[in-house]
């Protein structure tokens, strides 16, 4: 993305804090969300920067031997090391040991799409010597800094239907926005999964995304996604945890506090991102034409807030709540101690919380999340 289409991400403004001598900074985040850019644009003005890209067979050949003295050699003059798809490199966590021991006073920096293969390789060897972060497509609350409220409302249809990818939300027109979805699912998507895991059949990813696709705010089974596909439970176990790992889909559970109508057995999994969720079923009809509209606003609050509560480290567990008698609420947040329960409903209006959920959670916080105060929930 070039400047004149930058928007500013919510690091910005806290790079410098995130960088310290003798500790590894981490930035995950799911492929073209921005990574790259926002490192590359926070230390352009920096001088003694060594940039490398773990794709590149001479950074890998050089780090992987872990030979101090040719490490020493090739980086000793640099006072910051970024190293984008670092996961790349096999031996990446004890060559980066390596440097923060040998050279002291430089900053690391390594970015990585694959939060299941980088954080494995630099868990172990980095303990206590990293911080992680996570960059999510373009959140609510970076649009708000950027735009202005008012403008977001008049974007809502589109974020819906498009989503947040930094090249979508800056693209002339939606004929763009498609082909861009489109080029993100075929070539970027699943990338990290089919080269990182052995994966035998491709084809039952995308098979698994379209079921979960159409199940936004349904419980999943297990036994039945098996079904469907034609594969084992435990390798559609495999595959949702991995899906999870690359930053495609959230898993939430069900709410209970042992009473015996709550479900809590099973599982809903939300799309980090609408447009991403949109292009899987290959659907970018208007709102006024779809009959889903109720899931993709369920889909948007959900991912939004929880991109909220981590920019803003609002430390929280999230489920769903429901009864085997059909009584449910979209988000519960454990946090402070306290209960806090969110429905979700794209029309405007008054609803009460279920006099179940009342009766057993009288302490809890209830609120109705629609078009009015979706903002207010979200920044």
């Amino acid at each position: 993305m070039n400047n004149l289409n930058w928007i500013r991400r919510y690091y910005e403004s806290l790079f410098a804090s995130m960088l310290q001598e003798g500790k590894v900074m981490v930035l995950l985040g799911a492929r073209q969300v921005g990574k790259t850019s926002l490192i590359k644009k926070m230390i352009s003005e920096r001088e003694n920067v060594f940039k490398g890209d773990g794709n590149d067979f001479d950074l890998q050949e050089l780090l992987n031997s872990l030979r101090l003295s040719l490490i020493k050699s090739a980086l000793d003059n640099y006072s910051l090391i970024f190293i984008d798809e670092a996961q790349k490199i096999r031996n990446i966590g004890e060559a980066i040991k390596l440097i923060v021991d040998h050279l002291p006073g430089s900053m690391v920096i390594l970015s990585g799409s694959s939060s299941f293969d980088l954080s494995n390789k630099i868990g172990e060897p980095l303990t206590g010597r990293q911080t992680v972060n996570t960059l999510y497509p373009l959140s609510i609350l970076e649009l708000e800094n950027q735009y202005g409220r008012l403008e977001i409302l008049n974007r809502l249809d589109t974020m819906l239907i498009y989503g947040n990818y930094p090249e979508v939300v800056t693209a002339e027109n939606n004929k763009k926005r498609i082909d861009y979805l489109i080029n993100l699912r075929n070539s970027f998507l699943l990338k990290d999964i089919l080269e990182l895991d052995n994966i035998r059949n491709p084809s039952k990813l995308f098979d698994l995304l379209r079921l979960l696709a159409y199940q936004i705010g349904n419980e999943v089974s297990l036994n039945e996604l098996s079904k469907q596909l034609g594969i084992a439970k435990q390798t559609v176990e495999r595959y949702l945890d991995l899906l999870e790992k690359v930053f495609i889909i959230k898993k939430s559970q069900g709410f209970s506090r042992n009473l015996r109508k709550e479900i809590t057995k099973t599982h809903r999994y939300y799309f980090w991102d609408n447009g991403v969720r949109n292009s899987i079923i290959n659907n970018f009809n208007p709102l006024n034409m779809r009959n889903d509209k109720g899931l993709l606003w369920e889909n948007f609050l959900f991912s939004e807030r929880l991109k909220t509560r981590h920019y803003k480290k609002i430390y929280a567990n999230e489920f769903f709540w429901r009864t085997y008698d059909q009584k449910e609420i979209d988000l519960i947040e454990e946090r402070d101690g306290n209960i806090f329960a969110y429905e979700f409903k794209w029309s405007s209006g008054k609803q009460k919380a279920p006099k179940l959920w009342l009766t057993t959670y009288p302490d809890s916080e209830f609120k109705l999340i629609d078009k009015d105060n979706f903002l207010e929930f979200l920044c």
